[in-house]
């Protein structure tokens, strides 16, 4: 599927903003499993930018603080990551399904010596069905992460579109696994 990948400077910290929109030729419900934040689930198996992923408290059935790591990534110029977020999910009535987060800390995930903590702030991924579509989603997403540590800024700058891109375009590959 085609992804569109879009940035401007962010109002919440010194980096960018990202955009990404496509269309996943999967139902929503498909692309949900494959992308829910939950411990687990598929994400780990498929998203080269997620190596673990954990639940550090359920605060309902909606929301939770959560810690993500990352690999050494854009041939080990960008070492390991680690993210703290509280994470939101939600499901509306038409079918649209929600992942929003930002960083937080929290007394049980103080930073890990062998990552770099990373913030994200406010971002998520919209899952929405298109009318008249049922195997197809529009797939929205905002990243706007300062992945700390001395990265200079266009390495960052470098990294995250060709990022996003492959985000969508495993995702495809993960949901045409998940029918098959």
């Amino acid at each position: 599927s085609e992804v569109s990948v879009s940035w401007r400077p962010s109002a919440e910290f010194a980096g960018n903003v990202y955009r990404g929109e496509g269309v996943v030729p999967a139902s929503p419900r498909d692309v949900w499993e494959c992308i829910k934040p939950v411990a687990g689930g598929p994400r780990t198996k498929w998203d080269q930018n997620v190596k673990d992923f954990e639940v550090v408290e359920v605060i309902s059935d909606t929301v939770s603080v959560c810690r993500t790591t990352t690999p050494s990534v854009f041939m080990r110029i960008i070492s390991p990551r680690e993210f703290v977020d509280v994470v939101l999910m939600k499901q509306y009535e038409d079918g649209t399904m929600l992942s929003a987060a930002t960083n937080v800390e929290h007394p049980l995930c103080p930073p890990h010596p062998d990552f770099v903590r990373g913030f994200n702030y406010p971002c998520g991924c919209f899952c929405m069905p298109l009318p008249g579509e049922p195997d197809r989603t529009q797939l929205l997403s905002f990243f706007q992460t300062d992945l700390g540590g001395y990265l200079p800024q266009t390495v960052v700058d470098s990294f995250f579109p060709a990022s996003i891109a492959g985000f969508y375009s495993n995702l495809t590959k993960a949901v045409k696994a998940l029918k098959v």
